[in-house]
């Protein structure tokens, strides 16, 4: 049984510790990756954001972000990452859609992603959901991303 649960300081070292494992997966660590994984509650939480988990039972096996961007009310759907060992179970997809669904009901005009082309299965998902591409502004907070990606909804 999995479902979704909110930030809890207790979580925040599945946070860091999910996010770690797959950005040295995949990529790097940069910097701006490391203080924000460090320090959720100042980066995310304080500022009107919010921390998602996916739990398995007593498991905490997925995790996902929506941080303010301070663009007119915009949110980037950031930080996601699913344990190895629970990958390829649409996790990710239903942190997705959770993400999505809180936008809507909490009237959220938009949700941006950045992203790397070589994640050609997350870049997939993001089209699916609806993420259209945009240019990456030149001052992008990540080194990795040469995609950049918005859901706009419509009905605000």
């Amino acid at each position: 049984m999995k479902t979704i649960i909110q930030f809890k300081n207790q979580y925040a070292t599945h946070f860091y510790a999910l996010n770690i494992e797959w950005l040295q997966t995949f990529f790097y660590v940069e910097p701006y990756d490391e203080d924000v994984l460090s320090h959720p509650e100042k980066h995310i939480i304080n500022k009107g954001g919010h921390i998602f988990f996916a739990k398995a039972y007593e498991d905490i096996v997925g995790t996902v972000a929506l941080m303010p961007t301070g663009n007119k009310g915009a949110f980037e759907l950031t930080k996601m990452a699913v344990s190895p060992d629970q990958r390829g179970q649409k996790i990710g997809q239903k942190l997705m859609q959770h993400c999505i669904d809180f936008a809507k009901q909490n009237d959220i005009p938009k949700l941006i992603i950045y992203s790397n082309r070589k994640l050609e299965n997350a870049i997939y998902i993001y089209k699916k959901y609806g993420f259209n591409e945009i240019p990456v502004e030149a001052n992008c907070p990540y080194k990795r991303c040469d995609i950049k990606m918005e859901l706009v909804f419509n009905n605000l």
